[in-house]
């Protein structure tokens, strides 16, 4: 087993450890619970089955990568565009690392397809990490490529995408969706509404759909709009 520095000991097993790079909702602690111990988040309309090994993550991080994030397609938990992240496009995307066993990386990349915890692709995905250089598609699905983006601590980091990200076309994502990346980017990075709605602004299928104003104060809000599309959320695509 991998082991890093503040980790508790021994919590996977001997499983090797990975690190989960966020980039969309599972920014936010909250939203990203659902995948592991299961349940419904708040405003989203899907309820999780949750990892086989439900344990919190062993550490967590506010991590920086090179590359765009790029809404696309429709979302059928919160309405409106997806997040994708381009490794190619130009700039930084702002993530957060959850140290997890290769097992629960399976298990969550599987939820995001709609797939069971524990079925062959989860499996199969685990299985692979430690032959990830650079990229593996593991199938033709909106979150079907692992991307290696790093190392922290000796240990890789890896995240889940399109292999086609750069190509996607854009489409504004709901303000429901956006409060939970807002919420996280709060709590991984310390950025207040006016650095999320800055950062946000500049993202392909945000940009010419949502106003830096009007990202601010989806961010300064309480909590997520219900219900998908928030009332006033504008769809549309952005260049």
């Amino acid at each position: 087993m991998r082991r890093v520095a503040g980790a508790s000991a021994d919590r996977s097993g001997g499983a090797e450890l990975v690190w989960y790079v966020a980039y969309g909702s599972n920014l936010a602690s909250g939203r990203f619970r659902s995948y592991l111990a299961g349940g419904r988040p708040t405003g989203g309309r899907r309820v999780y089955p949750g990892c086989r090994d439900p344990r919190e993550p062993a550490q967590v991080a506010a991590v920086e990568v090179p590359g765009g994030l790029v809404f696309s397609g429709e979302s059928a938990v919160w309405g409106g565009g997806r997040a994708y992240y381009d490794l190619a496009a130009p700039g930084v995307v702002a993530g957060r690392a959850y140290l997890l066993t290769a097992e629960q990386l399976g298990d969550v990349a599987a939820q995001e397809m709609y797939r069971e915890p524990g079925s062959a692709f989860a499996r199969e995905l685990a299985g692979v990490l430690g032959e990830v250089e650079s990229v593996r598609v593991m199938g033709p699905g909106r979150y079907e490529t692992v991307a290696r983006v790093g190392e922290r601590d000796g240990v890789p980091m890896f995240t889940v995408t399109d292999v086609d990200a750069g190509d996607l076309e854009p489409s504004a994502p709901s303000a429901a969706y956006l409060w939970w990346i807002a919420a996280g980017l709060r709590e991984s990075h310390g950025w207040d509404a006016a650095r999320v709605a800055e950062y946000l602004s500049e993202a392909r299928g945000v940009e010419g759909a949502w106003s830096r104003n009007e990202l601010a104060e989806i961010a300064s809000a309480e909590g997520p709009a219900t219900g998908g599309h928030a009332p006033g959320a504008r769809s549309g695509t952005a260049d």
